[in-house]
């Protein structure tokens, strides 16, 4: 139990330190002191401030999980996942104008994968394109998504990322349903 929240601790310390100042600032030393534990119990629990801002992230995705309907439009998934961004956008920032952003992409491309994956998956259960162009539409719309969301991010987040992604949903309604039903046409012709 001691160990749990310690480690949310330190997480929550973590988060609010990057908030204010880039990645790069923060040290051990100082989470520890706003912790008000010693280093030892910091690295007892995490490796450096990286694993931290991993941790962090991971809890993240494990949420948007939980919480994802499986009736929701992609859309509305999506912008439900993009809530942490705005709740925190100096932390994202930060993140993204830093050595880790990789980290950030992972953290976005596994969003979008989740949420793309079981949208397409659903309405493909009525259709029955093979599972190999399944799995590439999904890689599609994933990767589209999180490099959209990356530009807006990039941009200043000063747009409204609800009205982007509701956008591109009108824009693209009806084309996985289009793609799966043409790649079943496709396999029904061999």
């Amino acid at each position: 139990m001691a160990q749990s929240y310690t480690k949310q601790l330190i997480r929550k310390t973590f988060v609010e330190c990057l908030e204010r100042e880039p990645i790069s600032k923060i040290s051990v030393k100082e989470i520890a002191s706003l912790c008000e534990i010693n280093r030892n119990t910091f690295y007892y629990h995490y490796q450096d401030i990286y694993a931290v801002l991993e941790d962090v992230l991971k809890l993240e995705l494990e949420k948007v999980m939980r919480e994802y309907r499986e009736t929701e439009r992609w859309e509305d998934g999506f912008i439900r996942s993009a809530a942490f961004s705005l709740q925190h956008r100096n932390l994202i920032d930060h993140v993204y104008h830093s050595l880790q952003r990789e980290e950030l992409e992972r953290f976005l491309f596994s969003i979008a994968g989740f949420v793309m994956e079981r949208y397409v998956h659903r309405i493909n259960e009525e259709i029955g394109a093979p599972a190999e162009d399944e799995a590439l539409i999904v890689f599609f719309y994933q990767s589209a998504l999180t490099e959209t969301v990356l530009q807006w991010i990039g941009r200043g987040m000063d747009e409204d990322v609800a009205e982007v992604i509701n956008r591109i949903g009108r824009l693209f309604d009806g084309n996985i349903e289009i793609s799966l039903r043409r790649s079943l046409s496709q396999k029904l012709k061999k």
